[in-house]
């Protein structure tokens, strides 16, 4: 068919087929659950819309025809323990099929998704459910984290109903005292579930999924979405995934990571593209590399930090020429990591930026030719610019802010709002710009470059360095496997540069390693960027979905200079 989106897409391409102004149409109705999965069951029932396996072995192919019956089962489920419309549920559910029969379930139901990771502990599950007033949890007997839920429970007075999924550690099939079977009563449920009509009806409107920000400062922040939402992933699975309708597409993230649903969900199903899902225990290289030549993975998605792996633990020696597509987002992209990857697979790394809040707002897309490091261009779904502090657009190639204009018209895929927090909302969201917090300059051509956090610059006798470009060198010597840049107080020059540094397995912390590092920094820059202090650590400390908390490593600092 290839054609679903089309509906709902207004497009204009320029004379080289590169995509120039964008468009969407949102019914007042739409429905991800109704328009696009029940629709696609209804018109290709057999094509496949998921394949899925696990360490063990296991594999399952789900066909759209496949998905409509088992969120059916699932809706009918959840509304028979008494979740409606405007409920806050909680999924906890790694990379299980689950997770897919939930969440497409409760945007059928008109419930509040909240997906989360299996990392949290007690004290996060508190102030989560306390926060969202989540009433139920869809969560996996596989870890820790479900006992986690029960301590929580006890302080958690809006938490009424707790689900368990897979199997349990003593082996029973997903059963648990205080807990419903998942799999037991998903399996008896009926398969047919009605469109709700009337009062349970949705409207784009309402609210449909909640992710908490990951928190590098301060407690998360709930950003709120729209059923609106999954149209505004049109553009990134169409434009910068460049998904095959008839390929299979791999996004590396965990189900509680907004990452998820902008790679093994809303766009690539608008595009009627299958997605892959390794439901894996633990990153291993090797193992992914694996499952790239064996399912034949055509289009494919990660972190820099999954590529800078692929290329350190040894990308060659495995057939990856099903690949047709690389992409990458969710940190800086180092210009080696671009070469090395397009050295080894002849693929040019296309580079996404956005947030929890936004879909893809800044990307390399479809026909583009990427400069190494550069985000991209704007996306013609959003108006964005980059502002000085008072909002005015700066020049060409000077640093401001990535604000997205919405003076205009509010773009879907742009969050509703931080949930419950009308000032934090307003902080982000005023003058008509929501201000992302991130900064980036733009050349000549229109490139994006990204240079950090707004309270990640630094300042140093007078010159302002971007903490990213000289990561980007660091990351270049064979001896730095991951790397923050920091400021740290200094007496005479106000602030100094400071690496943290992670080595590689080959390499041993010694004041002589710290002095050849500051040498290849001063030889590859200008002398003033290099890192006077280096310190080598065993980790660096992350947020609970994987971004590094460099206002950690400040206050670790400050407190050192004083």
């Amino acid at each position: 068919m290839q054609g679903l989106h089309l509906k709902y897409v207004n497009e204009t391409y320029d004379e080289k087929g590169i995509l120039k102004t964008f468009s969407l149409n949102v019914p007042d109705d739409f429905n991800f659950g109704y328009d696009v999965v029940d629709e696609m069951a209804r018109l290709e029932p057999n094509k496949r819309a998921m394949v899925w396996c696990d360490e063990t072995g296991a594999e399952k192919i789900f066909t759209f025809a496949d998905i409509k019956k088992y969120s059916d089962k699932t809706a009918n489920f959840f509304k028979h323990l008494g979740i409606g419309k405007g409920d806050m549920v909680m999924l906890i559910l790694k990379r299980h099929y689950e997770f897919w029969f939930s969440i497409v379930a409760l945007h059928k139901l008109g419930a509040v998704a909240i997906p989360a990771t299996y990392l949290l502990t007690t004290k996060d599950l508190v102030y989560r459910f306390n926060a969202a007033g989540v009433k139920a949890v869809v969560c996996t007997a596989t870890c820790e984290v479900v006992d986690y839920v029960d301590e929580a429970q006890a302080e958690c007075p809006s938490l009424k109903i707790k689900i368990i999924a897979k199997e349990g550690t003593e082996g029973t099939k997903g059963k648990k005292d205080g807990w419903h079977s998942f799999t037991e009563n998903m399996e008896a449920a009926s398969e047919n579930f009605e469109r709700p009509q009337g009062v349970q009806k949705t409207r784009v409107t309402d609210p449909m999924l909640i992710y908490f920000s990951s928190g590098t400062s301060g407690l998360p922040k709930m950003a709120c979405h729209s059923f609106a939402y999954p149209l505004g992933h049109i553009v990134t699975a169409k434009h910068w995934h460049n998904v095959d309708p008839d390929g299979l597409h791999l996004t590396v993230a965990d189900t509680g990571w907004g990452k998820a649903v902008w790679g093994k969900l809303y766009g690539q199903w608008l595009m009627e593209a299958a997605v892959f899902v390794y439901d894996l225990e633990k990153f291993k290289p090797a193992d992914l590399l694996s499952k790239i030549e064996k399912y034949k993975i055509t289009t494919f998605c990660a972190p820099p930090t999954i590529y800078r792996f692929f290329i350190k633990e040894g990308i060659e020696g495995y057939d990856l020429s099903s690949l047709k597509y690389a992409t990458t987002a969710g940190e800086a992209l180092n210009p080696e990591v671009f070469n090395k990857f397009y050295q080894y697979t002849g693929l040019k790394l296309m580079e996404g930026f956005g947030q929890t809040e936004t879909t893809l707002t800044v990307l390399s897309w479809k026909g583009m030719e990427p400069k190494p490091g550069s985000m991209g261009k704007p996306s013609p779904q959003y108006e964005v610019g980059i502002v000085d502090e008072t909002c005015n657009p700066v020049p060409i190639g000077e640093v401001g802010e990535i604000v997205v204009c919405t003076k205009h018209t509010k773009p879907a895929g742009l969050f509703s709002g931080y949930y419950r927090d009308k000032e934090k909302t307003d902080a982000a969201w005023h003058d008509g710009y929501y201000h992302t917090g991130d900064t980036a300059w733009q050349d000549e051509d229109g490139y994006l470059w990204y240079i950090g956090r707004t309270d990640d610059v630094i300042k140093s006798s007078g010159y302002r360095i971007s903490p990213f470009e000289i990561e980007s060198v660091l990351m270049e010597h064979p001896a730095v496997l991951e790397c923050a840049i920091t400021a740290a107080p200094d007496a005479v020059r106000g602030q100094v540069v400071k690496a943290t540094i992670v080595l590689t397995r080959n390499y041993t912390a010694s004041d002589e390693l710290a002095n050849e590092i500051k040498d290849y920094v001063k030889h590859a820059t200008a002398p003033y960027k290099y890192p006077r202090i280096i310190e080598f650590v065993d980790e660096l400390p992350k947020t609970i979905n994987g971004k590094i908390r460099r206002v950690e490593i400040r206050e670790k600092n400050n407190q050192a200079g004083k």
